[in-house]
């Protein structure tokens, strides 16, 4: 029954972590990917016209 506990816990811990690093409205590894992206895509686009 501890174990379970125990693991019920750390996987909450995982949880709360994941929101707090990568989904962050902003500041997030996620925004962060996608900013960079946008901004690959932009220069791409603007290089393959002529």
């Amino acid at each position: 029954m501890r174990n379970i506990l125990i693991t019920v816990m750390m996987l909450v811990v995982v949880i709360l972590l994941f929101n707090a690093i990568i989904n962050k409205d902003t500041t997030g590894t996620k925004a962060q990917i996608e900013s960079q992206g946008n901004s690959a895509n932009t220069k791409i686009s603007t290089m393959l016209t002529p």
